[in-house]
């Protein structure tokens, strides 16, 4: 397959895993609009590795991208955290829903 999914190493959540296209690419910055369906993709991957986990409460799961210069690698990958409103105040702020630094 062309995604790979894994648990990040500094978890924020419970279930905090990042899903990373095989091919490399930049960061958040680089995706264009041919790559929606990758993008999708990437979410339904981290969709069924939540649900594999038996994380069954897909309304409380935050996904995105951190936006440059807030991503500490420069390959693209998706953050999928679940659930959600288990985030601690600083991942709150750090995963905060499309703000600043964080594109949901």
């Amino acid at each position: 397959e062309d995604l790979v999914c894994f648990r990040d190493i500094k978890p924020a959540a419970p279930h905090h895993y990042l899903v990373v296209p095989v091919e490399h690419m930049g960061n958040c910055k680089t995706l264009k609009p041919e790559h929606v369906p990758l993008v999708k993709r990437m979410m339904e991957v981290g969709k069924a590795v939540l649900q594999g986990n038996n994380c069954s409460d897909l309304n409380d799961i935050r996904m995105g991208f951190h936006w440059p210069p807030f991503c500490s690698i420069s390959h693209l990958h998706l953050h999928v955290l679940a659930p959600a409103s288990q985030l601690g105040f600083l991942s709150r702020l750090m995963y905060r829903i499309n703000s600043y630094w964080f594109i949901t």
